[in-house]
């Protein structure tokens, strides 16, 4: 009796019940926004951030992309408009071309022996049992140091003749000094680096580890794959989107934030040998006072930062499923 109750209804009642459901839908939206008392309120929340946002980010990047194309003698004043000038002074100086030199070799090391530590050390401590939470709280704590403390601990431990890394190395037959010899402060500021940032990788290849569900892992056992082979074939393509992110942010730590471990240990010395970009432009910026370079070097650098980061994403992006 109830069924053909239903199929006396007209087919009209089933297609006004999809608006209906639509427009219930709608006022569920609107039920779950924030109300607030007066329409300013959210903007007057969000000014604060705003304000710091505009006065330490937006404001400096104006005034380096207006110097950039400026003019001023040694005291800042009568700027005039110089067009590309700027841009060919710094380009064509040896200097800031062996500082390119210097920044790609440094955030290729660095990358790659970071991430690859970082990698080894999440794969191993996955594999422990109860002692999983302790040996993951020591690893990471290498990135808490900030970089000033820990270009001045790693100063005084390989200070030459004194520090106590400096002395190991003497008893191996190592002539340490850093103060001289370029690759030896490449090393040290490449060692530095590595210490700190595969801390940051561990933290992200461990987040990535956990997502990896067991049941994969386990048919790949039964399957016959051994340790190896479970990990090059199934561990590791899953964890490709980490490992992209990772390969992205490694570079522009490279790039950006290398500052205060070279500014503490080697100044950029010894002839240039750790003189990286971002240290180049400090030196034309504050130590010889001239904006107009700084400002073009910071258009070259974040022109080749945005170049390399998208022909990272164009190269590897396609290569990897998120799902």
């Amino acid at each position: 009796m109830a069924s053909a109750i239903v199929a006396q209804e007209p087919a009209s009642a089933f297609v006004t019940s999809a608006p209906r459901r639509a427009q219930r839908a709608a006022r569920l939206r609107k039920l779950d926004r924030p109300v607030f008392a007066h329409r300013g309120l959210p903007y007057l929340l969000v000014l604060p951030q705003l304000l710091i946002v505009g006065a330490f980010f937006l404001w400096p990047s104006v005034r380096a992309v207006s110097e950039a194309f400026q003019q001023t003698n040694a005291f800042g004043l009568g700027a005039r408009f110089s067009g590309l000038r700027n841009f060919v002074d710094a380009l064509a100086n040896g200097t800031y071309l062996q500082s390119t030199e210097v920044t790609l070799v440094f955030a290729f090391l660095t990358t790659v022996l970071s991430m690859a530590i970082g990698l080894f050390l999440s794969v191993q401590v996955d594999q422990t049992g109860r002692s999983r939470p302790i040996y993951r709280t020591l690893f990471v704590w290498t990135y808490a140091v900030p970089g000033a403390i820990a270009g001045a601990l790693w100063l005084f431990l390989f200070q030459p003749d004194l520090g106590p890394g400096a002395r190991l190395l003497a008893d191996i037959g190592v002539r340490w000094n850093f103060a001289l010899h370029g690759d030896q402060a490449m090393a040290l500021v490449v060692a530095l680096t590595v210490w700190q940032q595969s801390a940051y990788n561990f933290l992200f290849f461990t987040a990535g580890l956990q997502g990896i569900p067991g049941d994969v892992l386990d048919a790949a056992a039964v399957d016959g794959a051994g340790g190896a082979r479970r990990f090059w074939r199934v561990t590791f393509p899953l964890l490709a989107p980490v490992t992209f992110f990772l390969l992205v942010m490694n570079v522009l730590y490279a790039f950006f934030s290398s500052f205060a471990v070279i500014d503490i240990v080697t100044q950029g010395g010894p002839a240039g040998a750790t003189n990286t970009l971002v240290y180049q432009l400090y030196r034309d910026g504050f130590q010889n006072a001239d904006s107009g370079i700084a400002g073009a070097e910071t258009i070259v650098l974040l022109a080749m930062a945005a170049l390399l980061t998208a022909a990272q994403f164009r190269a590897l992006n396609r290569r990897i499923h998120y799902r």
